[in-house]
């Protein structure tokens, strides 16, 4: 423990923002990326390196929290890359993108504010590249052994960096451009820049991993027949079959899922658009999904400069604190404002002038939240071309979500952004078939305790396998997929499993 009284004598205090103004100009991250190393380091010292570590607990990875935040403390920066790089491959992405489970389990968040624990990740993260402490780790010798990874997402990615440090001959089939999966073109650039993902692929090119982009298994290239060239296979392809919301007026021009509208946002951003073919500028938008994808909808429809934009949530607005049915240390349903709702908020509130175009974001919830909780959408209604311009619906009960009488409410919409959630993998991309996987109830790929499907030398990892969830359980799954992976090709392994096959019994 670093300072015993660090916990009472130091207040909580995060990384500062961007000035909304100025980061609704831009695309860059919306931290200001200056915080001080004194201030993490004073925050890591509010650690108490409790007996018990519910941080750690919390967090899937396993990630050893309460060691690296010593040493941060200590100003050890070196040594703590080297204990968060032993659970997780990717703590830059991690630090920036995970709701951090980890500080809602934290002891001190019992009665007080939690450490700032991801602030620390991704502090730890950006010195080990700006020092030299994330070198590539090629293997000391190859096993023989070939491993095909279709998908490039942080799953896949996790598996293949570690089936590739262990040895074996590792190739990654991306179906898009560039690599990266939903970090490259569903995460926007305001939330993670993608100099991130090329750093790493740079030193996972390094480390003798082969990357193959523009292949799509399943349609382009027969998955049975790569599955025959390799000696084992993780499907790592993501939950992308996007739920759909089957009402009167959806044919409507104008009416878009989110993961149609944020990758063509990404690919401006990469050079291959100079305007979006979607985009929010000058329009009514209404987002419907209340969501982290929504979240990022938002942030989008703000940069992209938008007359209005409301979102819609079906559930109720939550309340500021844990409930009885919700308690420490699990991760509360509590009210929460994400950069993107503090956007809105504020450029609600400096209105259309001083945000440099007319029009202003209406403000149909308390507290300038553009955000309308207890919605349930009837139907669209379009003009004489087929576009859409109005959303009609209906508040809801909290409890039984029941259409509640008189709530009935039109509001503008000239761009209709989904933000519904996923449903599992694709299934007309010819793969499952291909391979001949089962699927379990949820839709996911069927798969025992050790990742493996009704495939021979076929594994499933990430959301294909476990259904959409955060990306630290991602990487978790990839490295635990890999350490299966390699016991199947060489009868024992030396990879850490963060989820055990104990842990995936259980799950199943």
């Amino acid at each position: 423990m670093a300072d015993p009284e660090g916990f009472l004598t130091t207040p909580r205090r995060s990384c500062a923002r961007r000035p909304v103004r100025e980061r609704v100009g831009d695309w860059n991250e919306v931290y200001d990326g200056q915080s001080l190393l004194p201030i993490i380091n004073a925050q890591a010292g509010r650690c108490m390196d409790c007996g018990i570590p519910f941080c750690h607990n919390a967090c899937p990875l396993g990630n050893l929290i309460p060691e690296w935040n010593v040493l941060v403390s200590r100003n050890d920066w070196d040594a703590a890359s080297d204990r968060l790089h032993a659970t997780n491959n990717f703590p830059e992405f991690t630090g920036r993108l995970c709701p951090a489970p980890c500080e809602s389990a934290c002891v001190l968040a019992i009665n007080a504010d939690p450490v700032t624990i991801k602030d620390v990740e991704v502090a730890i993260a950006d010195h080990a590249w700006a020092h030299g402490c994330a070198p590539p780790l090629p293997p000391q010798r190859l096993s023989g052994k070939t491993v095909a990874v279709i998908g490039s997402g942080p799953a896949g990615l996790a598996s293949a960096q570690q089936l590739t440090r262990a040895g074996h001959t590792v190739a990654v089939y991306e179906r898009d451009d560039r690599i990266g999966g939903l970090l490259r073109y569903g995460i926007p650039e305001f939330k993670m820049e993608k100099r991130h993902i090329d750093r790493r692929i740079r030193q996972m090119r390094a480390e003798g991993t082969k990357f193959r982009t523009g292949t799509a298994v399943g349609t382009e290239m027969d998955a049975a027949q790569l599955a025959d060239r390799y000696d084992a296979v993780v499907v790592a392809v993501g939950a992308k079959a996007w739920r759909e919301l089957p009402i009167p007026g959806r044919e409507l021009d104008g009416i878009h899922q989110a993961m149609e509208y944020l990758p063509l946002a990404n690919r401006v951003q990469e050079g291959d658009f100079t305007e979006s073919p979607i985009t929010a500028e000058g329009k009514h938008v209404v987002i419907v999904g209340g969501g982290d994808t929504g979240a990022d909808c938002l942030g989008t429809v703000l940069r992209q400069r938008a007359a209005s934009v409301v979102q819609l949530d079906i559930n109720p607005l939550p309340g500021e604190d844990r409930t009885a049915d919700d308690p420490w240390p699990t991760y509360p349903m509590i009210y929460r404002v994400s950069p993107a709702h503090e956007e809105a908020r504020e450029l609600a509130r400096l209105g259309g002038t001083e945000r440099g175009h007319d029009g202003g974001v209406p403000l149909p919830g308390p507290g300038g939240d553009i955000r309308m909780f207890s919605a349930s959408t009837l139907r669209f209604k379009g003009d004489g071309a087929g576009h859409v311009r109005s959303l009609h619906l209906v508040g809801v009960e909290p409890e039984a979500r029941r259409p509640e009488p008189g709530t009935d409410r039109v509001i503008p919409a000239e761009l209709v952004l989904l933000a519904l959630g996923f449903s599992g993998p694709e299934r007309d991309t010819g793969l499952i078939d291909q391979l001949g996987l089962r699927l379990d109830a949820r839709g996911n790929i069927a798969r025992d305790a050790e990742f493996a499907t009704s495939a021979s030398g076929v594994f499933a990892t990430g959301d294909a396998g476990r259904g959409q969830s955060l990306i630290v359980w991602a990487i978790a799954e990839g490295r635990s997929a890999a350490a299966a992976v390699d016991r199947y090709l060489t009868g024992s392994t030396d990879l850490p499993s963060p989820i055990g096959p104990t842990d995936r019994a259980l799950a199943a």
